[in-house]
């Protein structure tokens, strides 16, 4: 397997690329959190009986969290496979 080496980068570009991988991170972290809140959301519209007539809405939270937990995920592994493909090299 070849092995890689990073691109001889300045300074400042080296700190750009750190900025985007932080970047891309608090966006994960932020789709993360909106994925609790929708779950925790959901459950909470469920057990409690005084929001019995919005329990279509906790079903439509609860399953909408994951599908956006799944989203962030996805979103993170593929910006951080172009960080790499961009800044990385084969040698």
């Amino acid at each position: 397997m070849a092995k890689k080496k990073r691109l001889d980068l300045s300074r400042s570009d080296d700190l750009a690329v750190e900025r985007t991988r932080l970047a891309n991170e608090r966006t994960f972290l932020a789709y993360f959190r909106t994925f609790i809140v929708f779950l925790s959301s959901g459950v909470a519209i469920l057990k409690l009986t005084v929001l019995e007539e919005i329990a279509e809405l906790g079903y439509f939270l609860l399953s909408l969290s994951p599908i956006l937990l799944a989203i962030g995920i996805a979103r993170f592994l593929y910006v951080k496979k172009q960080i790499k493909k961009y800044y990385m090299v084969r040698t």
